[in-house]
Order: structure tokens, then C-alpha cells, then sequence
């Protein structure tokens, strides 16, 4: 997936240090900003049992395969639509049942007819997320998929497969530059290339992991945990805008949309961490009210709260630091008009101690 603001440079750097730190070598980890999905995946693979929390379905659905699909798919429902299923062995079916939705018939559903420009040519905004093949593509596949849900054809844990494959090829093909706030205004090489359904990737491991789409300053007052790791907004920029179209995708559920972009309404996913004025209140709350023994904090030197309001919020749980890592910044697309002064940022690991 393209995402801004990634941790994939950051991980061993964030892992030394939490290794370090950590008294115990089995614990859970908690990672609840997970839109990413990068850093709590790193720890499932070092064979944690993790718990994530992200307030975007989209973030939601990939949080749901990747962490809660820990044991093979078998779509053993789809045998009478799909017979190759019973040819092959349980390695085999994902790719199967991809390839089985790859090569549906195209059709015009609401991706068609909102974000590609043959539909909307001569309206009053043209659009062009996608190219028409793709947008075609992307319903026909994405209607089967809840079609098969609502039918029970197949499971949670195929769904949740499913939507990830569909999501990330998508996004693999979007005419856009990295964030969906906007799309260009040619086909870019990547968008002209076909849409491919290929099956998401499926970590295998013996935990039973926890998922949740919720807010977090509403969750942390009902859950208590090992060690927390937060990455939340670092500035003013809203994700529900900048991934509108995912989230419209995941839930299919025909949104009403307005603007240029064509934006589903994401009021209710409005973030106060990416609020001047309320991000300290809020993150004040967080921490205040975390069940934890020990607490992460991800923030660069760009970001909202300063390095004293962090440090302000966190030393009244306990034993405080900071730690430190200078990494190239994110280039933001041109379209978006800003000049950066600085090449690099730092990265700051805060973390609270809060057992004796």
C-alpha cells in the first residue's frame, strides 16, 4: 500500500530499542494507530500476540486479515462455483479463487460511475482515479466478493482475505500521487497497467490476535495492556481524507459524495490529533487513562505537540525518555505546491515506564 509517513525505515530502530527496555520477552504488543499496518506486522512475525485498533474500516480490514488470519483459507463454500477447488491443495486456493475473480466480467457499479472519466466526461467535474478497465474491473470484482458474504459462501476470515487482495490491487493502480485528496490529471504509467487481483499475504502463527475499529481514547477506558506502541496524525492532514477512496471500497456501501474529489463524508472519522488546539487535550486523555506497563510514542520534529508537551504528558505516569533517529522526510507530490526547508526529520521514540 502507499502510504505516507510509513514506519518501514524506522523498525529496527523502534524494535532495538523496545527490546531493550522491556523487562519481558513474551509480551503482547499493542499497536493502536495501526493504519499502517507496518510495525504491528513486524512484531506478529516475531511471533507476539498483538492487539490493533484503527478508527478507518479500510485500516480495519487489513488490520482484520493480516493480524486475525493466522491459519490457512480453505473456501470450502465455493467448491460448486469454483470445482478447480477440489483439484488442488490447500496452498493453492487463494490464488484459485483470485484468479477465479480476475477474469468475472466487467461491471458498471459505483467505482465506474463516480471515479473514471468515461463516466463522468462532461459532467460538471470530470474524474480520474482510475481507468475505466480498472474502475470496471474493481466493481465486478468487489460486487462477488459481498455478494458471496451476504450468500455465506464464504467465512470472516476469507472476507477479510478478500478485501485486502482488492484493496491493494486498487491502490496499486490509482491514478494518483500516493493520497487519494486528489488524482492527476493524465493516466500515469502505473494506472494504464491492468488491475490484477493477487492474494494478500498470510502470516501463519499460533496466537489468537485482537482487533478493533474504534476510537481509541473511547477504547483504552475498557482494555488494558503489555506494551502500547502509538503513532498517531502528526499534523493537520486528516487520513480519512487522504484515503477517502479505500474506505469507500471496503465498505461498498454506495456513500453519498460531494466536491471535486468526490469525497465520501469522513466527519465522523475527524481526528483531533490532527488539531492544533485539541491535540494536546486529547493526547493528555490518552495517556492518562492507558492501562499499560509500558507506553511508545512515535513523533517526529514536524509534528503538532512539541518535545516539552510530550514530555509534559508522559513524566506523570512514571519513568520517562526519548530516544532519537534522523531518516529522510517524505517528499509530498508537487501538486500540493510546499516547499520543505529540510531533506531529513527525527524521529522521536518516547516512552513511559509505568511499572516499578
Amino acid at each position: 500500500m502507499n502510504y505516507i509517513w510509513s514506519k518501514l525505515s524506522l523498525l529496527q530502530f523502534i524494535e532495538n530499542w523496545i527490546n531493550q527496555i522491556v523487562w519481558e520477552k513474551n509480551y503482547v504488543f499493542s499497536d493502536l494507530f495501526a493504519w499502517t499496518w507496518i510495525v504491528w506486522r513486524y512484531f506478529k512475525q516475531k511471533w507476539h500476540k498483538v492487539i490493533a485498533n484503527d478508527l478507518q474500516y479500510y485500516s480495519f480490514v487489513l488490520n482484520r486479515h493480516y493480524i486475525g488470519n493466522h491459519t490457512d483459507l480453505y473456501f470450502a463454500n465455493l467448491t460448486s462455483e469454483i470445482p478447480e477447488l477440489l483439484t488442488w491443495n490447500v496452498n493453492k486456493y487463494k490464488e484459485i479463487v483470485c484468479n477465479y475473480l480476475n477474469n468475472l466480467p466487467w461491471k458498471k457499479g459505483f467505482i465506474y460511475k463516480n471515479y473514471s472519466l468515461w463516466w463522468t466526461k462532461g459532467n460538471e467535474f470530470e474524474r480520474m482515479y482510475f481507468s475505466d478497465e480498472n474502475a470496471l474491473k474493481c466493481d465486478a470484482i468487489r460486487s462477488k466478493i459481498e455478494e458471496w458474504k451476504k450468500e455465506e459462501k464464504i467465512n470472516e476470515n476469507e472476507y477479510y482475505f478478500l478485501l485486502t487482495s482488492i484493496l491493494e490491487a486498487t491502490d496499486k493502480v490509482a491514478n494518483t500521487a500516493s493520497v487519494y485528496g486528489a488524482f492527476l490529471k493524465k493516466l500515469k504509467a502505473s494506472a494504464l497497467k491492468p488491475l490484477l487481483l493477487k492474494p494478500a499475504d498470510l502470516f501463519l502463527n499460533d496466537h489468537e490476535h485482537t482487533i478493533y475499529n474504534e476510537d481509541i481514547n473511547k477504547l483504552i477506558k475498557t482494555t488494558s495492556h503489555d506494551v502500547v506502541y502509538l503513532d498517531p496524525p502528526y499534523n493537520h492532514r486528516q487520513y480519512s481524507w487522504n484515503y477517502h477512496l479505500l474506505e469507500t471500497i471496503a465498505k461498498y456501501d454506495n456513500p453519498k459524495i460531494k466536491w471535486v474529489t468526490w469525497m465520501r463524508d469522513c466527519s465522523s472519522q475527524k481526528s483531533l490529533y490532527c488539531s492544533r488546539t485539541e491535540v494536546k487535550k486529547i493526547y493528555k486523555d490518552l495517556i492518562s487513562n492507558i492501562d499499560a506497563k509500558y507506553i511508545f510514542l512515535s513523533y517526529n520534529d514536524e509534528g503538532l505537540m512539541t518535545l516539552d508537551d510530550i514530555k509534559e504528558i508522559m513524566s506523570e505516569r512514571w519513568e520517562y525518555d526519548v530516544l532519537k533517529q534522523e531518516y529522510k522526510r517524505f517528499k509530498a507530490d508537487k501538486t500540493e505546491n510546499r516547499n520543505h526547508k529540510q531533506d531529513k526529520t527525527i524521529e522521536y521514540l518516547h516512552y513511559v515506564k509505568i511499572i516499578n
